[in-house]
């Protein structure tokens, strides 16, 4: 092949490549931007689960009167016929004499023992208040999950950014490449190969730009967003700024403010009113009963009022049991609370030990090896356009710099992904975007 038909081909691939970068530049420049704090308060409002929790902790409060309340009264009515031979001898005369017939009416109203509707009002309204913590908690769970979607998709766009600016880089190696072989002093698969490298990152931004969908589909499901209703823009640059709570402090923090384990905490109160409540059953509840006979006119009314007992004559086997059962159960809840807070304080310690990770490999990328990785670029570029290098050896050390730069972006996206879990397990949450 002639050089001026590798001319005239290289200068069509430029050409290309040059379009579809300036198209999808374009493209991405005329997106909107989508901020964070607008998809928060959005998936607040929207979020499947977050209602779904808030509806069982309303209704969860209903049970509170229900609870406290007395059984409903019993009404009894009935009918009480003299002999069998008529089936009706009420004001009548059976054998002669008047019937001693009568109708029965009756009213009764079981009082539990003193104490025990107190008992299971506390227990209802322990139960309500650990399930409004799990609302709480959704809320988190739903926050967090919004930021880590926000901040890969911020680095999937970044990453297509940092392509198209190393575009450039392999721009400058293919154009010494063709002027070296226009020359004489290279191989046409030198030009090849810086065209296919450059072409190669067309492929990968096609991937980004498939992950870009994908993750912006996700996000509208946590936000509650129907599938008709895609979201459109491009995240805000993320800074870095430092954190500065430590270890101890978020450890505490999530103690004290932590819904799940708050919630549990709760759950405590409501085990401990249910030992009180079984024990409670050891002593009888009480059945009042007033009861009104209207008999025939030859024999005045009668009336009578009755008091039932339940006798636990079966203690052992029941009551006694149910206790203990109900003991057993607060020592579950106790350490489940002890279980939610080493939990908490590992899951701190794990993301903590992440962002002191990413701080420090964000320095090493940013001064030490992207500065280093530009400048073994530059100067194997030279010496490859004064024929001291082999054009293998661009290409080589061009990579090392993409590479770093997106392992860069990437430790600045886990970093902030990291103080996201920390503060959704400390029980921080921003009042500003949850009103």
């Amino acid at each position: 092949m002639s050089i001026k038909r590798v001319g005239a081909s290289s200068r069509v691939f430029s050409f290309i490549f040059s379009v579809l970068l300036l198209t999808g530049a374009k493209a991405f420049a005329a997106e909107e931007t989508l901020k964070l704090q607008d998809l928060i308060r959005e998936a607040i409002k929207n979020n499947p689960e977050i209602h779904m929790t808030a509806s069982r902790a309303r209704a969860s409060e209903h049970r509170i009167s229900q609870s406290m309340s007395l059984a409903d009264p019993m009404f009894m009515m009935g009918y009480e016929n003299e002999g069998t031979s008529n089936p009706y001898t009420f004001n009548r005369e059976v054998n002669g004499m008047p019937a001693d017939s009568r109708w029965m009416f009756s009213l009764s109203q079981m009082f539990p023992y003193p104490g025990k509707l107190a008992l299971k009002g506390e227990m209802a309204s322990r139960d309500a208040g650990s399930l409004k913590d799990l609302v709480d908690a959704a809320r988190l769970n739903t926050i967090v999950r919004v930021k880590e979607l926000y901040y890969d998709l911020f680095l999937a766009y970044t990453s297509i950014d940092l392509l198209r600016d190393k575009a450039a880089l392999f721009s400058r190696t293919e154009d010494a490449a063709f002027a070296r072989y226009a020359s004489g002093m290279a191989q046409q698969q030198e030009v090849l190969m810086a065209q296919t490298e450059k072409y190669m990152l067309l492929e990968r931004e096609e991937m980004y730009k498939q992950k870009i969908q994908s993750l912006k589909a996700m996000l509208g499901n946590v936000m509650g967003r129907d599938a008709s209703a895609p979201l459109h823009g491009r995240p805000e640059k993320l800074p870095y700024v430092p954190y500065g709570q430590g270890l101890d402090e978020l450890i505490k923090t999530s103690y004290e403010k932590s819904p799940l384990i708050k919630s549990r905490e709760k759950m405590i109160g409501a085990a401990q009113a249910k030992v009180a409540m079984a024990k409670k059953e050891y002593y009888p509840d009480v059945t009042l009963g007033a009861n009104y006979f209207a008999r025939s006119s030859q024999f005045p009314d009668m009336w009578s009022l009755t008091a039932t007992v339940n006798v636990p004559l079966y203690y052992k086997k029941k009551q006694e049991q149910a206790v203990l059962e109900a003991e057993a159960s607060l020592q579950e809840v106790r350490k489940e609370v002890e279980a939610s807070k080493l939990m908490a304080a590992s899951a701190l310690r794990d993301n903590y030990a992440m962002l002191k990770a990413a701080d420090s490999l964000m320095a090493l990328y940013k001064d030490g090896l992207i500065p280093k990785a530009y400048q073994d670029f530059e100067l194997a570029l030279a010496g490859y356009v004064t024929g001291k290098v082999e054009a293998i050896t661009v290409v080589t050390r061009l990579k090392p710099l993409i590479d770093n730069e997106m392992l860069y972006w990437g430790q600045l996206v886990e970093r902030a992904k990291a103080i996201a879990r920390m503060e959704s397990i400390a029980g921080i949450m921003d009042e500003g975007v949850t009103k």
